[in-house]
């Protein structure tokens, strides 16, 4: 899927130079900055991100086989956690491998086709993460205050469709910002004070007009992820009203334990994600920035799971029940090869 992403975009950027009516200069790579000059760091930060990496897809890759082999868990709610932790494999990979390829390598560069392929999917696996995560908030809207009709509601036709909706407007959003990437013209400042192509540090490099390409940002921005927040923001003041309405403090408690995990998992996409875009906003950010989009791209999507698993007595149970069985398993297989032996 990469390869063919890539081979659109460099077909694509072969016959779009007629729209550019000032500079055609088509440069064939960028300079990714990273986080520091300062060699002797450079082997501590390798080994914090692989650590963290390693870490993220770990415990990720549990909560899928987790929801996947425990048949209690095949519910609309876990159904759209393991295509969360799936999107947040997904994400990491995304920027986390180059970088550490590129400290390990300490060379800098990524080429033009890479840079744009990246910027692709960066923008569709965060697009994801924000539709799944409104999903999940009105799949506890209707688990809350719509108990009784929570299986009529949220069947396994109008879930497979908000997912299946979530991956095509994510798909769209990336591939128009892409295209219109691809519409820039670049000079002679190719350094990205970043670790990755970030969409504004790419377009703010161009030495043509951005004026449309910002506007899609914008624009973009507010339909795409204001609406999301908004009705993640609307799902939940139902939920608290509701459970405010509720009289014994046992049942307030259950009411908001089965919420707790999401709206944990909310607050840090969506504040770190604000973070993000209110350092790029400010003059003279860019090491903040930097540090910003840490939280947004590694740390977020290694806390995930640790959330899940520690709040949902399901998920703890089901994978204590995994490792039980796999445990049962290597002994069996062992004590059958000892006796084949013997």
């Amino acid at each position: 899927m990469h390869d063919c992403v890539m081979l659109f975009f460099s077909y694509f950027g072969s016959h779009i130079d007629s729209m550019e009516l000032k500079n055609d200069t088509r440069i064939s790579e960028f300079l990714l900055l990273g986080f520091s000059e300062e060699p002797e760091l450079e082997p501590f930060l390798f080994g914090l991100f692989l650590s963290m990496y390693l870490i993220t897809v770990c415990g990720n890759l549990l909560i899928i086989l987790a929801v996947s082999s425990d048949s209690h868990l095949h519910t609309p709610m876990y159904f759209v956690l393991s295509n969360l932790s799936f999107v947040d494999i997904c994400f990491t990979s995304t920027t986390v491998p180059k970088m550490l390829v590129n400290i390990q390598t300490q060379r800098k560069v990524i080429t033009y086709d890479s840079c744009v392929t990246q910027t692709y999917f960066f923008i569709l696996f965060a697009s994801l993460d924000n539709f799944l995560l409104t999903v999940m908030a009105y799949d506890r809207f209707v688990a809350i205050c719509h108990p009784l009709h929570y299986t009529v509601i949220m069947n396994p036709w109008l879930c497979g469709l908000l997912v299946l909706m979530s991956w095509i407007m994510s798909v769209l959003h990336s591939l128009l910002q892409s295209l219109m990437v691809l519409r820039l013209s670049f000079c002679t400042e190719v350094e990205i004070p970043h670790f990755f192509c970030e969409l504004n540090q790419v377009i703010q490099l161009a030495c043509s007009d951005t004026f449309l390409n910002n506007m899609v940002i914008y624009f973009s921005a507010m339909l795409l992820a204001g609406a999301p927040l908004t009705g993640v923001l609307y799902s939940y003041s139902k939920i608290v009203s509701f459970i405010c309405g509720i009289s014994s403090s046992q049942g307030k408690h259950k009411a908001f334990s089965t919420c707790a995990s999401h709206l944990s998992v909310v607050s840090l996409f969506y504040c770190t994600s604000l973070g993000v875009y209110l350092s790029s906003a400010a003059p003279q950010s860019s090491h903040t920035s930097v540090v910003a989009s840490v939280m947004y791209t590694v740390v977020t999507p290694m806390l995930n799971p640790f959330i899940y698993s520690l709040r949902s007595t399901d998920i703890k149970g089901a994978l204590s029940e995994f490792f039980r069985g796999a445990t049962k398993g290597h002994f069996s297989t062992g004590t059958c090869a000892c006796r084949l032996n013997a």
